[in-house]
């Protein structure tokens, strides 16, 4: 969950790799550290903090910003807490090699210990400079060079990562490999140039050329030459595949929004149009999906289908569930990922599982797909990312069109994954006649009408910002909902949670009898999806009860409502829509309200504390 980046080629290093680590800085941000190689020395600037903290120190410091290559990070730390010294890179013993990890050494106490035996010492508490030692030691007694001593040293590692070492005695190359953490090399013309990162953002302005290296490989980089890329496990060579970027550098920029969050939050009607385009063909009552269409027959012929995802992607699978089940009829069962392959699960040929993840990177569902794959399931990936680990380890799947999401609180990815999932029920509910010709057409027609609904939704930011006003000092918080919106009150709730700080906890309406209400007082804000379809009735009984405990309400409704308004305290009205697709829209304000609660108090919306964008470490 931290980010790489590096580069070696003809430019001043510096630049390139501290605007990369500004641009990974969603994926940890809790020390940073840069090196650059001046042509004889190894310069070294690392700190506790944020990047901006690292380019204060790298400024009052000019001599160590000059170089033709350097490598960085930002840290989401794992072993060893954030200060100074755990800080990347890492120095080996010697001096010589220098590393940037991303990932967990899950055996380095053991090899820790081996390499104290042989007289190695440590100044950090990090897994990361037991593994550049390793190599070292390796390298020292193999007599071998920098890529065989990385490739060899791995064999003995158990755990997850991506790295990049550097050898001052042999300056011209750079090592990189990976196992479960993502890796990319951008390629410059004519390999005059090489870019490494987590992800491809921080080279976007260099060059569209750029290699994913795959689990268990290790690629060498030098400058004017192809990129050589090995197994790791056999050393045998790898035919590298250069692909072309499809992204641009304006989705991966604020776009004069205060906030990558609210950025996100308001590209979502044009998130959900590019997802459903060309899939959707209203007029024609079609729906057209490759990943769903050439394996159709597995889908239908399923026992059940098992989503697993993490986080706001299980929410959009809670709502998956719904939609499949109520539309196509085909049982399913939501699990978290991180419990899935740790529970000894039932999974049989006849399971079609669907795993769900924005970047498609995430450690915990990438095991458990290893783990339905193995017990012979049909997987289908629903991801964000292209050319993403989830996206190449799955046997089909559909991308969600969102764009880069940078703000670490997923909002358009939630709307987006519902969108394909929409899609997909609604084309298993036609395939196996459970739901009519009229009935599907009218859910494409609304379907198609979401987008400006949303739209007309985000022209209420003002009002829900002074909601946010009267609850922004609100130490609990309680999120109801039925049916389709269950979900959605634990996604609303996540989100208060994760970038305010505020505690909040989501429930269905009815059970908040069986508990929760013990809670309810004058100082307990509730917010409650009450949209005319569905279980209304029974919510309005739910509101009245809290009401009745002197709890403060705010309801989410749908547009023209007289009941609910004469009961809450606040009313956030939102368009008129068929009750299965009401998640895309309710979800709305409560993305609103997080993001200015949070603005209010002061919080770094964008980067929340100790939380990262990708989980890439279990």
């Amino acid at each position: 969950m931290c980010g790489i980046t590096g580069y070696i080629g003809h430019r001043e290093a510096y630049p390139i790799v501290i605007n990369g680590l500004k641009r990974l800085e969603y994926r940890g941000y809790d020390s940073a550290g840069i090196m650059i190689y001046d042509g004889k020395n190894i310069q070294l600037s690392k700190t506790k903090g944020k990047v901006s903290d690292l380019e204060s120190i790298t400024n009052a410091s000019p001599t160590k910003k000059v170089g033709k290559i350097g490598i960085g990070h930002t840290r989401w730390a794992t072993h060893g807490v954030p200060n100074d010294v755990n800080s990347h890179p890492h120095f080996s013993q010697s001096g010589n090699l220098v590393i940037v990890h991303n990932g967990i050494i899950e055996n380095y106490d053991t090899l820790r210990k081996e390499l104290i035996s042989r007289g190695y010492t440590f100044k950090s508490d990090t897994d990361t400079e037991v593994l550049v030692n390793l190599i070292e030691e390796v390298k020292k007694q193999e007599g071998c060079k920098l890529g065989k001593a990385v490739q060899l040293a791995l064999n003995n590692v158990i755990g997850a990562y991506a790295i990049a070492v550097f050898d001052k005695t042999k300056p011209n190359e750079v090592v990189v490999a990976r196992l479960g953490s993502p890796i990319a090399i951008g390629v410059g013309k004519n390999e005059s140039e090489f870019f490494i990162a987590s992800d491809a953002s921080p080279f976007l302005e260099y060059t569209k050329d750029v290699v994913y290296l795959e689990d268990e490989e290790l690629a060498i980089i030098k400058l004017g030459r192809a990129i050589k890329v090995r197994k790791i496990k056999d050393d045998s060579l790898v035919d590298p595949n250069i692909q072309e970027l499809k992204m641009n550098l304006e989705e991966i920029e604020k776009g004069g929004y205060e906030h990558f969050m609210l950025k996100e939050i308001y590209e979502q009607p044009k998130a959900i149009i590019d997802t459903y385009r060309g899939r959707m063909l209203p007029d024609s009552g079609i729906i057209k999906m490759a990943g769903v269409d050439d394996n159709l027959n597995k889908f239908l012929n399923a026992e059940r289908i098992i989503i697993i995802a993490c986080g706001t992607s299980w929410h959009a699978g809670l709502v998956g569930e719904y939609l499949i089940e109520d539309m196509a009829r085909i049982p399913v069962e939501v699990e978290y990922a991180s419990e899935f392959r740790y529970r000894n699960p039932i999974i049989t040929n006849k399971d079609v599982v669907i795993a769900i993840s924005q970047s498609g990177e995430t450690a915990d569902t990438l095991a458990a797909i290893k783990l339905a794959k193995s017990k012979g399931a049909f997987v289908f990936g629903i991801c964000n990312v292209v050319g993403s680990s989830i996206a190449r380890e799955t046997h089909a799947g559909a991308y969600t069109h969102a764009g880069p999401e940078i703000g670490v609180a997923s909002t358009k990815a939630f709307t987006t994954q519902i969108t394909v999932l929409s899609l997909i029920s609604l084309k298993l509910a036609k395939s196996k006649g459970t739901l009519s010709d009229s009935a599907f057409r009218m859910y494409l027609q609304k379907l198609q009408l979401v987008p400006n609904s949303v739209e007309q939704l985000l022209k209420i930011d003002e009002k829900v910002k002074e909601i946010a006003n009267h609850y922004k000092n609100a130490t609990n918080c309680l999120y109801l909902g039925r049916g389709f919106n269950f979900p959605v009150a634990l996604e609303g709730a996540l989100k208060l949670k994760e970038i305010s700080y505020i505690h909040a906890e989501g429930y269905p309406a009815a059970e908040m009898k069986h508990g929760p209400i013990a809670l309810i007082d004058e100082n307990m804000p509730v917010f409650v999806i009450a949209t005319n379809k569905g279980h209304y009735e029974k919510v309005v009984s739910n509101i009245q009860e809290i009401k009745s405990r002197a709890g403060k309400i705010i309801a989410v409704v749908t547009e023209g409502d007289v009941t609910v308004k004469e009961i809450a305290d606040h009313v956030i009205e939102i368009p008129e829509t068929e009750e299965a697709l009401t998640p895309l829209l309710t979800t709305i304000p409560f993305q609103l309200l997080s993001y200015h609660i949070a603005v209010l108090l002061g919080k770094n919306v964008d980067q929340p504390r100790n939380l990262a964008k990708s989980v890439t470490v279990e």
